[in-house]
C-alpha cells in the first residue's frame, strides 16, 4: 500500500533549499513585548573598521536584507532586529546593527537587554553569578551590560548608556492638525522629542494605537522641519530625530509613569523604550525631580516594565550629561531559517501600515 500523505508528512518535514536561495538563521526575543530578531548567520560580508563604518555599508549595499527581515511576509511594520558584528576593539565583547522598519537605529536599550541575555544564555560570554557582564559597541558609543544570574537561572538585565542629555526645555513647535505643542529634546543614544500626551488629550493604551501614531508622526515630522536643531556633538551619524515620546498617567498601580514612544516610520514600541528612558532621565535630573541613584519605573503601552537611574553626572562636549542605568528582562521566542527564493517577487519584503 502507498502511503499517505499524512505518512509521509511525518517522515519528510524538513525542506532542502537549493543552492541559489539565501538562507538566514536567526534567534528571535522579545523585552518587555517588542521584538528582536538576532542575525546569526547567512549575511553576506561586510567592509569596514568599527561598527559606524559596518552601519554605512550595510545602508549601501544590503538594504534589501534589512527589508526582508524586518518587512512583510517575514516581519511586520514594528519589527525589530539586531545584526551581530566585530568589536571597534578589544575592549568590547562584540558589535552590533540595529535595524528597523524605517533603517538603522543608533541605540536600542531593548535590544542591549535582549543581545546581553541571549549572550550568557547560549555561552557567548562566560555565565557567572550574581552578574554576567557584557560588553558592546553600539553606533552611539560602547554599552555595558550586566546580566542578572541567581541559583544558575537568568533573571534580567540592565546596562549603563552613553552619556545623555538635554538639548532643550519647553520648547514648542506647530504642528498640523494639533495646533502648538510644547516638547523637550533629549539624547539618550538617539534624539527624541518628549511630550506630555495630557496636551493633545492622548490616552497611552492600545484602544488609542492608531491616533498614538498619527500624532506621533505629525509632531516627529514637525520638529524635523522645524529650525530646532538636532545635532550630536561629536557625530553627524547620530545627528537626528528617532521618535516622539508621550508621556502620560501610569495604568498599573505603584508605577511611575507611562511611556509610548513613537519612532522610525511609525513603529510603536511594545517596551517602555530604553533608549528613551535614557533621554527622559536627564530632563527629569535638569528640572531637580530626580538624583543620583534615585529609582523611576515606567511602564510601556503593553504594561511591561523598565527601572531607570543615573549612575552619575559627567560633562559631554558642551552638555551637562548623565550616565544612565535602564533595567528590564527579556525571552526567547524562537529560533528560525529564514529563506530567501531569487524568484520570489516579494523577496526583498514590502510595508503595509
Amino acid at each position: 500500500m502507498m502511503p499517505t500523505a499524512y505518512q509521509r508528512i511525518q517522515k519528510q518535514q524538513r525542506f532542502a533549499p537549493p543552492a541559489p536561495w539565501l538562507r538566514i538563521r536567526t534567534i528571535d526575543l522579545h523585552t518587555g513585548g517588542e521584538p528582536l530578531r538576532v542575525i546569526l548567520d547567512g549575511f553576506p560580508p561586510l567592509r569596514g573598521n568599527n561598527v559606524l563604518e559596518y552601519r554605512r555599508y550595510v545602508r549601501d549595499n544590503y538594504d534589501h536584507l534589512r527589508r526582508a527581515l524586518m518587512h512583510e511576509p517575514r516581519g511586520h511594520a514594528d519589527m525589530y532586529g539586531c545584526l551581530l558584528l566585530p568589536p571597534n576593539d578589544e575592549g568590547a565583547d562584540f558589535g552590533i546593527l540595529f535595524l528597523h522598519n524605517e533603517g538603522y537605529s543608533t541605540m536600542c536599550g531593548h535590544a542591549t537587554i535582549a543581545i546581553a541575555i541571549l549572550a550568557a544564555q547560549m555561552g557567548w560570554v562566560d555565565r557567572r553569578a550574581p552578574e554576567t557582564p557584557v560588553v558592546i559597541d553600539a553606533p552611539c558609543g560602547r554599552l555595558q551590560a550586566f546580566v542578572r544570574v541567581e541559583d544558575g537561572k537568568i533573571r534580567g538585565a540592565y546596562f549603563h548608556g552613553v552619556p545623555s542629555f538635554v538639548a532643550g526645555l519647553d520648547l514648542e513647535v506647530d504642528v498640523p492638525g494639533l495646533g502648538p505643542i510644547r516638547y523637550d529634546l533629549a539624547y539618550g543614544g538617539a534624539y527624541y522629542a518628549y511630550v506630555d500626551a495630557g496636551q493633545i488629550g492622548l490616552e497611552l493604551t492600545p484602544a488609542h494605537y492608531r491616533r498614538i501614531i498619527e500624532a506621533g508622526m505629525a509632531i516627529k515630522r514637525a520638529v524635523m522641519a522645524s529650525p530646532q536643531p538636532v545635532e550630536h556633538p561629536f557625530e553627524p551619524d547620530l545627528s537626528f530625530l528617532y521618535g516622539t515620546i508621550f508621556i502620560g498617567a501610569p495604568v498599573t498601580e505603584g508605577i511611575g509613569s507611562r511611556n509610548v514612544c513613537v519612532f522610525a516610520e511609525g513603529e510603536v514600541d511594545r517596551c517602555p523604550t530604553g533608549s528613551g528612558l535614557s533621554g527622559r532621565l536627564p530632563i527629569h535630573y535638569a528640572r531637580g525631580e530626580v538624583t543620583v541613584g534615585e529609582a523611576m519605573t515606567v511602564e510601556s503601552i503593553t504594561g511591561s516594565v523598565f527601572t531607570g537611574s543615573i549612575i552619575r553626572e559627567e560633562q559631554y562636549g558642551p552638555y551637562r550629561a548623565v550616565i544612565p542605568c535602564v533595567e528590564g528582562t527579556a525571552f526567547i521566542t524562537g529560533q528560525h531559517e529564514f529563506l530567501v527564493d531569487p524568484e520570489d517577487p516579494f523577496r526583498h519584503g514590502f510595508f503595509l501600515r
